[in-house]
Protein backbone atom coordinates (compact mmCIF):
# COMPACT_ATOMS: atom_id res chain seq x y z
CA UNK A 1 0.00 0.00 0.00
CA UNK A 2 1.30 3.46 -1.19
CA UNK A 3 2.00 5.25 2.41
CA UNK A 4 1.35 9.05 0.69
CA UNK A 5 -2.34 8.00 1.14
CA UNK A 6 -1.84 6.89 5.08
CA UNK A 7 -2.41 8.91 8.04
CA UNK A 8 -1.82 7.32 11.34
CA UNK A 9 -3.16 8.39 14.96
CA UNK A 10 -2.42 6.81 17.85
CA UNK A 11 -3.92 7.56 21.30
CA UNK A 12 -3.00 6.11 24.57
CA UNK A 13 -3.14 7.01 28.01
CA UNK A 14 -4.93 10.33 27.23
CA UNK A 15 -1.89 11.37 24.67
CA UNK A 16 -1.62 11.44 21.01
CA UNK A 17 0.98 10.52 18.32
CA UNK A 18 0.98 11.07 14.50
CA UNK A 19 2.42 9.29 12.02
CA UNK A 20 2.24 10.02 8.22
CA UNK A 21 2.34 12.84 5.44
CA UNK A 22 3.38 16.41 6.83
CA UNK A 23 3.51 15.43 10.48
CA UNK A 24 7.21 15.30 11.76
CA UNK A 25 7.23 11.32 11.49
CA UNK A 26 6.76 10.37 8.77
CA UNK A 27 5.55 6.55 7.32
CA UNK A 28 8.17 4.79 5.07
CA UNK A 29 6.59 1.12 5.39
CA UNK A 30 3.37 -0.91 7.14
CA UNK A 31 2.11 -4.74 6.72
CA UNK A 32 -1.21 -5.72 8.26
CA UNK A 33 -3.75 -3.21 7.50
CA UNK A 34 -5.14 -5.36 4.70
CA UNK A 35 -7.04 -8.65 4.83
CA UNK A 36 -5.96 -10.74 8.09
CA UNK A 37 -4.80 -14.32 8.31
CA UNK A 38 -7.29 -16.82 8.10
CA UNK A 39 -7.37 -20.09 9.61
CA UNK A 40 -9.51 -22.93 8.29
CA UNK A 41 -10.14 -26.40 10.12
CA UNK A 42 -10.47 -29.81 8.43
CA UNK A 43 -10.92 -33.64 9.00
CA UNK A 44 -9.77 -36.40 6.24
CA UNK A 45 -13.01 -37.71 4.94
CA UNK A 46 -12.16 -41.38 5.78
CA UNK A 47 -14.59 -43.20 3.93
CA UNK A 48 -14.29 -40.63 0.77
CA UNK A 49 -12.74 -38.09 -1.23
CA UNK A 50 -11.76 -34.75 -0.01
CA UNK A 51 -11.97 -33.49 3.42
CA UNK A 52 -14.90 -31.53 5.59
CA UNK A 53 -14.00 -28.47 6.89
CA UNK A 54 -15.33 -28.07 10.43
CA UNK A 55 -14.45 -24.38 11.48
CA UNK A 56 -13.39 -21.11 10.00
CA UNK A 57 -11.70 -18.26 12.04
CA UNK A 58 -9.53 -14.85 11.11
CA UNK A 59 -6.79 -15.16 13.45
CA UNK A 60 -5.40 -12.03 15.62
CA UNK A 61 -3.88 -8.91 13.57
CA UNK A 62 -0.33 -7.50 13.81
CA UNK A 63 0.61 -4.10 12.25
CA UNK A 64 4.36 -3.48 11.76
CA UNK A 65 5.27 -0.48 10.69
CA UNK A 66 8.58 1.53 9.96
CA UNK A 67 8.89 5.59 10.53
CA UNK A 68 11.11 8.52 10.68
CA UNK A 69 11.56 11.31 12.57
CA UNK A 70 11.88 14.57 10.24
CA UNK A 71 12.26 16.72 13.19
CA UNK A 72 15.11 18.39 14.42
CA UNK A 73 15.80 17.22 17.68
CA UNK A 74 15.91 13.79 17.73
CA UNK A 75 17.54 13.25 20.73
CA UNK A 76 14.50 14.80 22.56
CA UNK A 77 12.03 12.07 20.50
CA UNK A 78 13.91 9.01 21.53
CA UNK A 79 12.88 8.51 24.75
CA UNK A 80 9.12 9.95 24.30
CA UNK A 81 8.38 7.39 21.50
CA UNK A 82 10.13 4.74 24.15
CA UNK A 83 7.51 6.04 26.35
CA UNK A 84 4.69 6.46 24.40
CA UNK A 85 5.51 2.60 22.67
CA UNK A 86 5.79 0.73 25.88
CA UNK A 87 5.22 -3.17 26.11
CA UNK A 88 2.46 -2.69 29.16
CA UNK A 89 0.67 0.56 27.22
CA UNK A 90 -2.31 -0.34 24.91
CA UNK A 91 -4.27 2.22 23.12
CA UNK A 92 -6.46 3.14 20.00
CA UNK A 93 -5.32 3.54 16.09
CA UNK A 94 -7.24 5.27 13.54
CA UNK A 95 -6.04 4.88 10.22
CA UNK A 96 -6.90 7.13 7.31
CA UNK A 97 -6.91 6.34 4.30
CA UNK A 98 -7.66 8.48 1.20
CA UNK A 99 -10.29 10.16 4.28
CA UNK A 100 -12.33 6.61 5.07
CA UNK A 101 -11.18 6.26 8.66
CA UNK A 102 -10.72 2.99 10.05
CA UNK A 103 -10.10 2.20 14.14
CA UNK A 104 -8.78 -0.75 15.89
CA UNK A 105 -7.96 -1.11 19.83
CA UNK A 106 -3.83 -2.83 19.87
CA UNK A 107 -0.99 -3.46 22.20
CA UNK A 108 2.40 -3.03 22.11
CA UNK A 109 4.53 -6.01 20.78
CA UNK A 110 7.91 -4.08 20.09
CA UNK A 111 9.28 -0.83 19.37
CA UNK A 112 12.70 -0.98 18.04
CA UNK A 113 14.81 2.07 17.00
CA UNK A 114 16.54 1.28 13.24
CA UNK A 115 19.16 3.57 13.18
CA UNK A 116 22.67 2.46 13.13
CA UNK A 117 24.19 6.01 14.42
CA UNK A 118 23.00 9.34 15.40
CA UNK A 119 24.22 10.72 12.60
CA UNK A 120 21.74 8.79 10.04
CA UNK A 121 17.95 10.06 10.46
CA UNK A 122 16.13 8.82 13.23
CA UNK A 123 13.98 5.34 12.23
CA UNK A 124 12.25 3.58 13.78
CA UNK A 125 9.91 0.06 13.94
CA UNK A 126 6.91 -0.66 15.90
CA UNK A 127 5.21 -4.20 15.91
CA UNK A 128 1.35 -3.95 17.29
CA UNK A 129 -0.68 -6.70 18.06
CA UNK A 130 -4.40 -6.31 17.81
CA UNK A 131 -6.60 -8.91 19.86
CA UNK A 132 -9.71 -8.08 17.57
CA UNK A 133 -9.14 -8.74 13.86
CA UNK A 134 -11.36 -6.43 12.58
CA UNK A 135 -11.01 -3.11 11.58
CA UNK A 136 -14.30 -0.53 12.62
CA UNK A 137 -15.79 2.13 11.99
CA UNK A 138 -14.53 5.65 14.16
CA UNK A 139 -18.35 5.80 15.12
CA UNK A 140 -20.98 4.44 15.56
CA UNK A 141 -24.47 3.99 13.83
CA UNK A 142 -27.71 4.94 16.00
CA UNK A 143 -31.28 3.68 14.42
CA UNK A 144 -34.11 4.97 16.30
CA UNK A 145 -36.65 2.22 15.41
CA UNK A 146 -39.95 3.24 17.47
CA UNK A 147 -39.84 6.36 18.91
CA UNK A 148 -42.44 9.32 18.97
CA UNK A 149 -41.42 12.61 17.08
CA UNK A 150 -42.23 16.19 18.09
CA UNK A 151 -43.91 18.24 15.94
CA UNK A 152 -44.90 20.91 18.87
CA UNK A 153 -43.11 24.65 18.20
CA UNK A 154 -43.53 28.02 18.33
CA UNK A 155 -45.35 30.54 17.81
CA UNK A 156 -48.23 28.94 19.51
CA UNK A 157 -51.79 29.43 17.64
CA UNK A 158 -54.33 27.49 18.55
CA UNK A 159 -57.20 26.23 16.32
CA UNK A 160 -60.83 23.94 17.09
CA UNK A 161 -59.54 20.75 15.70
CA UNK A 162 -56.57 20.72 18.06
CA UNK A 163 -52.96 21.09 18.15
CA UNK A 164 -50.48 17.90 17.27
CA UNK A 165 -47.95 17.53 20.17
CA UNK A 166 -46.34 14.86 18.18
CA UNK A 167 -46.48 11.53 16.29
CA UNK A 168 -45.84 7.90 16.37
CA UNK A 169 -43.56 6.53 13.82
CA UNK A 170 -45.99 4.23 11.55
CA UNK A 171 -44.14 0.96 10.85
CA UNK A 172 -43.06 -1.77 13.15
CA UNK A 173 -40.60 -2.94 11.23
CA UNK A 174 -37.28 -0.82 10.00
CA UNK A 175 -34.17 -2.05 7.98
CA UNK A 176 -31.22 -1.57 9.62
CA UNK A 177 -27.66 -1.91 6.55
CA UNK A 178 -25.04 -3.38 7.95
CA UNK A 179 -22.17 -1.97 5.54
CA UNK A 180 -19.36 -3.73 7.23
CA UNK A 181 -17.22 -6.92 5.84
CA UNK A 182 -18.63 -9.29 8.40
CA UNK A 183 -21.82 -9.34 11.12
CA UNK A 184 -21.52 -7.25 13.81
CA UNK A 185 -22.76 -7.18 17.26
CA UNK A 186 -25.12 -4.46 18.40
CA UNK A 187 -26.70 -2.15 21.83
CA UNK A 188 -30.25 -2.61 22.10
CA UNK A 189 -32.22 -0.01 24.34
CA UNK A 190 -36.28 -0.75 25.41
CA UNK A 191 -37.46 2.69 26.66
CA UNK A 192 -40.65 2.75 28.59
CA UNK A 193 -42.68 6.16 28.33
CA UNK A 194 -45.93 4.27 29.63
CA UNK A 195 -46.71 0.55 31.10
CA UNK A 196 -44.93 -1.78 28.83
CA UNK A 197 -45.40 -5.83 28.80
CA UNK A 198 -42.55 -8.02 27.74
CA UNK A 199 -40.79 -6.14 24.69
CA UNK A 200 -39.24 -8.06 22.44
CA UNK A 201 -37.24 -7.21 19.02
CA UNK A 202 -37.66 -9.89 16.01
CA UNK A 203 -35.07 -10.52 12.70
CA UNK A 204 -37.55 -11.07 10.05
CA UNK A 205 -34.66 -13.17 7.89
CA UNK A 206 -33.26 -15.36 10.56
CA UNK A 207 -36.45 -15.49 12.64
CA UNK A 208 -34.33 -15.17 15.85
CA UNK A 209 -35.45 -13.34 18.76
CA UNK A 210 -34.31 -11.52 21.97
CA UNK A 211 -37.22 -10.58 24.49
CA UNK A 212 -37.26 -9.48 27.85
CA UNK A 213 -40.20 -11.16 29.93
CA UNK A 214 -41.00 -7.87 32.58
CA UNK A 215 -43.29 -5.08 32.94
CA UNK A 216 -41.16 -2.05 32.30
CA UNK A 217 -42.96 0.96 34.39
CA UNK A 218 -42.21 4.46 32.82
CA UNK A 219 -39.02 5.62 32.47
CA UNK A 220 -37.25 2.69 33.03
CA UNK A 221 -35.04 1.12 30.09
CA UNK A 222 -33.44 -1.94 29.23
CA UNK A 223 -29.75 -2.07 27.46
CA UNK A 224 -28.83 -5.36 25.67
CA UNK A 225 -25.29 -5.65 24.61
CA UNK A 226 -24.78 -8.88 22.18
CA UNK A 227 -20.91 -8.07 21.86
CA UNK A 228 -18.98 -11.39 21.87
CA UNK A 229 -17.22 -11.80 25.34
CA UNK A 230 -19.51 -8.55 26.55
CA UNK A 231 -22.84 -10.11 26.48
CA UNK A 232 -24.79 -7.42 29.10
CA UNK A 233 -27.96 -6.86 29.84
CA UNK A 234 -28.97 -4.10 32.23
CA UNK A 235 -32.28 -1.96 34.03
CA UNK A 236 -31.83 1.51 34.71
CA UNK A 237 -34.50 2.62 36.91
CA UNK A 238 -33.93 6.56 37.85
CA UNK A 239 -30.18 6.35 36.74
CA UNK A 240 -29.96 2.87 39.33
CA UNK A 241 -27.86 0.28 37.19
CA UNK A 242 -28.84 -3.53 37.88
CA UNK A 243 -28.41 -6.72 36.12
CA UNK A 244 -31.12 -7.87 33.88
CA UNK A 245 -30.28 -11.34 32.96
CA UNK A 246 -32.99 -12.85 34.92
CA UNK A 247 -35.73 -11.47 32.77
CA UNK A 248 -34.51 -13.14 29.09
CA UNK A 249 -36.92 -15.22 27.39
CA UNK A 250 -35.18 -19.01 27.19
CA UNK A 251 -35.55 -18.74 23.46
CA UNK A 252 -33.85 -15.73 23.33
CA UNK A 253 -30.69 -15.39 20.93
CA UNK A 254 -27.72 -12.35 21.01
CA UNK A 255 -28.56 -11.45 17.99
CA UNK A 256 -25.98 -10.02 15.27
CA UNK A 257 -26.16 -7.70 12.19
CA UNK A 258 -25.19 -9.46 9.13
CA UNK A 259 -23.98 -7.78 6.31
CA UNK A 260 -26.48 -5.49 4.09
CA UNK A 261 -30.05 -5.48 4.99
CA UNK A 262 -31.37 -6.71 8.51
CA UNK A 263 -34.80 -6.64 8.43
CA UNK A 264 -36.01 -6.26 12.52
CA UNK A 265 -39.37 -5.89 13.95
CA UNK A 266 -40.01 -4.80 17.36
CA UNK A 267 -43.18 -5.75 19.44
CA UNK A 268 -44.76 -6.13 22.99
CA UNK A 269 -47.54 -7.98 24.79
CA UNK A 270 -49.07 -5.19 25.80
CA UNK A 271 -48.24 -1.25 25.60
CA UNK A 272 -46.46 -1.44 22.34
CA UNK A 273 -47.38 2.67 22.06
CA UNK A 274 -45.32 3.33 25.09
CA UNK A 275 -42.34 1.34 23.99
CA UNK A 276 -39.24 2.72 22.15
CA UNK A 277 -36.58 1.25 20.75
CA UNK A 278 -33.01 2.03 19.24
CA UNK A 279 -30.49 0.39 17.86
CA UNK A 280 -26.61 1.12 17.53
CA UNK A 281 -24.20 -0.61 16.03
CA UNK A 282 -20.22 -0.48 14.74
CA UNK A 283 -19.67 -1.89 11.06
CA UNK A 284 -16.64 -4.15 10.86
CA UNK A 285 -13.99 -4.53 8.22
CA UNK A 286 -11.34 -7.06 6.95
CA UNK A 287 -9.06 -4.62 5.98
CA UNK A 288 -8.77 -0.93 5.03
Amino acid sequence: MDTKFLDLKFESNNRVLKIGKGKPYRLLSIEGIESGEYEIYTTDNVMGDGITVTNRRIKHRSIILEAEYTGNNPKLERPKLANFFNLYNSGKLIINYQGTERLTNYIVESYKVNSKNLYEPFKFLISLICPDPFLKDVNTTKSEIAIWRNVFEFPLELLEEGIELGYREPSLIVNIFNKGDVPCAMTIQFKALATVVNPSLFNVSTREYFKINKTMNAGEIITITTHFGNKRVELNQNGVISNAFNWIDLNSTFMQLEPGDNLLRYDADDGIDNLEVSIWHTPQYLGV
